[in-house]
């Protein structure tokens, strides 16, 4: 037995460093991203045993259990994440939520919390994000197959859009090119050849203004998505092919158009480059569960 000597103190051994709350949501994001989604739900579950009403991390398991497919799970996160959410923070959690529901098809439900977010954005006077949030919302309704909703909230977002002050000329084409692109997309969804190409004609002419270079991939995704609704399969898969090849939701869409012209072997692949995307947006919310149903049945 070691002898303490008349007047010397044992030091206690330091005690181990508690964890940052915060460094486990970030290093769980960043597995998230990586298609980690076991590993990060397991940091951000350490991190809310730690701090409870975190909402951080509500929000990130939330979306790491929406990627898994665990949907019930994730709307309890996300509904936890709008009851702690800061005030700035709320209209994020409650468009997320909205992404949620989306990722089971549930327009209906996805369309309450997109609403609930206009409403607070046009309350604080925020018009800019009001149209956004409308637009998005548009695209909700029209991927699932809510063709009358869909028109109603993509003029709401065109509308809204216009009640911006001192709005400069390349945002006004932005959202005549916005607007234009979304009735092409719903009369393609409808049949109807001649309106679609019309609107496609009005999307050229304002790309070629030059006024939004960022925007000229928006117009093969186009091309390709009424192709597609219009049956032309060759020639969806041709212009999609020019389209952002890292959008889940344009990987999906050829990979149905490849199903539809009896190549099964692409189609499958493009399925598979699909569930590579970990965003939480509402592209991957129509593409990501398409992806893993049609893998499944083959």
């Amino acid at each position: 037995m070691a002898l303490v000597m008349p007047g010397a103190e044992r030091t206690p051994a330091p005690a181990a460093q508690a964890v940052d709350p915060l460094e486990l949501v970030k290093q769980a994001r960043k597995l998230n991203s990586e298609g980690e989604q076991d590993a990060a739900l397991a940091l951000y579950r350490r991190a809310l045993e730690r701090s409870p009403d975190l909402f951080d991390a509500h929000l990130g398991a939330g979306v790491a259990l929406d990627l898994k497919g665990n949907y019930k799970e994730a709307r309890q996160h996300f509904s936890k994440a709008i009851e702690v959410a800061p005030q700035d923070s709320k209209n994020l959690a409650l468009t997320a939520m909205g992404i949620s529901r989306a990722f089971e098809g549930d327009a209906k439900s996805a369309s309450t919390f997109y609403r609930q977010a206009f409403d607070r954005q046009m309350t604080a006077q925020n018009v800019a994000g009001a149209a956004e949030t409308a637009n998005a919302l548009g695209r909700i309704y029209l991927e699932s197959g809510d063709l009358d909703n869909a028109f109603k909230w993509y003029q709401t977002g065109y509308e809204t859009s216009r009640r911006q002050s001192k709005l400069t000329g390349d945002q006004i084409d932005l959202w005549d090119l916005r607007w234009a692109h979304a009735q092409a997309r719903i009369a393609a969804r409808r049949g109807n050849a001649q309106e679609a190409r019309d609107k496609m004609g009005t999307v050229k002419s304002l790309l070629d203004k030059g006024s939004n270079p960022e925007q000229q991939v928006q117009y093969p995704y186009l091309v390709g998505y009424v192709d597609f609704y219009l049956k032309d399969y060759p020639g969806a898969i041709a212009e999609l092919q020019k389209a952002d090849q890292k959008d889940p939701f344009i990987l999906a869409l050829l990979g149905q158009a490849y199903e539809k012209s009896g190549d099964q072997v692409k189609a499958r692949e493009y399925y598979e480059q699909t569930l590579l995307s970990n965003a939480h947006s509402s592209n991957n919310a129509f593409a990501r569960p398409l992806a893993l149903r049609k893998l499944k049945t083959r």
